[in-house]
């Protein structure tokens, strides 16, 4: 498949998850730390990233990398964001932006926030356990 083709599927996935996650350039480069003109010439389907990159990018939109760099068909690329709750779809947000949560769990997307919220707490404990702090209930 001639390179032409990669960076449309690239851009228009990058785009996609970009809209449903609500993120926009700015955000990639703030949040990850990357180039500006990189940033827009893979949005803008001019440019490939490094793989480097695409694992970076896929973390963050807490994606596989085939996600980024593969065609999907129309229903692998629905509009629908990957949490069905939105109340869940904020937690989960909160606790990716929270390094130390971020790769202690993977959850089903159409679990319900209280659920989730008590996922959460008690990975705090265990990771407060783990670093000796005896006030933390398991």
């Amino acid at each position: 498949m001639p390179e032409e083709i990669y960076k449309k599927i690239f851009s228009k996935n990058l785009n996609h998850y970009m809209e449903i996650n609500q993120k926009s350039q700015t955000d990639i480069i703030n949040d990850l730390g990357f180039n500006k003109s990189a940033v827009s010439t893979w949005c803008n389907g001019t440019r490939l990233p490094r793989m480097d990159k695409v694992e970076a990018l896929a973390k963050y939109f807490g994606i596989n990398r085939s996600d980024l760099i593969e065609e999907k068909d129309n229903a692998e690329t629905s509009d629908e964001p990957y949490y069905l709750n939105d109340e869940t779809r904020q937690i989960a947000q909160e606790a990716f932006e929270n390094p130390e949560l971020r790769t202690l769990f993977h959850v089903a997307r159409d679990i319900p926030p209280e659920r989730l919220k008590a996922h959460i707490e008690f990975m705090k404990s265990l990771k407060a356990q783990e670093k000796g702090d005896p006030d933390e209930p398991c």
